[in-house]
């Protein structure tokens, strides 16, 4: 990371990694998994309370179900080990460049800025959703997911359309990656994950919102 010309703050643990959160503003956080006195699953929770900076862990765990678990505790992207160095640089020049696209709209008109499907309502600029009037907390990702499909309702997105248009890059990741993401929007957003009134799933296409 210093190489390519990024300031790098350094813990050792999770609880290491909450003080360095505390005491400086931080644009992205890489965790471990395998920490000791804080677990990187742990450290990840603690973090979503209170931010919503991109996450992407590490392990050396490389079954789907363990990726799972690491994203739904909030993070946003799952490196497994032994990875190329010159791919985790990737990931975090992907997940900054999608945070620099989610932050470029700042000129636009007022009434662009919001979109509303009956009680979702969605503030771009903010970074804001709510549902019935209640906040509703996203990760950075599952943000940008979740706005892709609202800006563009009735159009089918597949996994590829979502990976190029959110992390704008060449799909890397696994379909359950995305998959996953949509899991937990769903949860967030819907009365009935199982069947939703937003977030539709067009089978054996992809999915959207109409």
């Amino acid at each position: 990371m210093k190489n390519e010309g990024y300031r790098v703050l350094e813990a050792e643990n999770g609880v290491q990694v909450l003080e360095a959160l505390r005491r400086e503003p931080v644009d992205l956080v890489i965790l471990d998994v395998m920490m000791p006195e804080m677990d990187g699953i742990q450290a990840c929770f603690k973090i979503r309370e209170r931010s919503n900076v991109p996450i992407i862990m590490l392990s050396a765990k490389s079954e789907d179900i363990d990726k799972i678990a690491g994203l739904t505790t909030g993070a946003d992207d799952y490196v497994a080990k032994p990875f190329n160095p010159l791919e985790l640089v990737a990931r975090v020049r992907a997940q900054l460049r999608r945070q620099s696209f989610a932050g470029s709209g700042a000129a636009k008109a007022a009434d662009d800025a919001v979109i509303e499907i009956d009680d979702l309502i969605i503030n771009k600029d903010r970074h804001q959703v709510s549902v019935r009037g209640k906040d509703v907390a996203l990760t950075p990702t599952e943000f940008s997911i979740l706005e892709l499909l609202a800006s563009n309702r009735g159009r089918v997105f597949n996994i590829d359309n979502i990976y190029q248009s959110v992390w704008k890059e060449e799909k890397f990741l696994s379909d359950n990656t995305i998959m996953v993401h949509i899991r937990k929007i769903r949860e967030k957003i819907e009365d009935n994950p199982r069947e939703p009134r937003y977030l539709k799933t067009v089978w054996g296409v992809g999915y959207k919102i109409d």
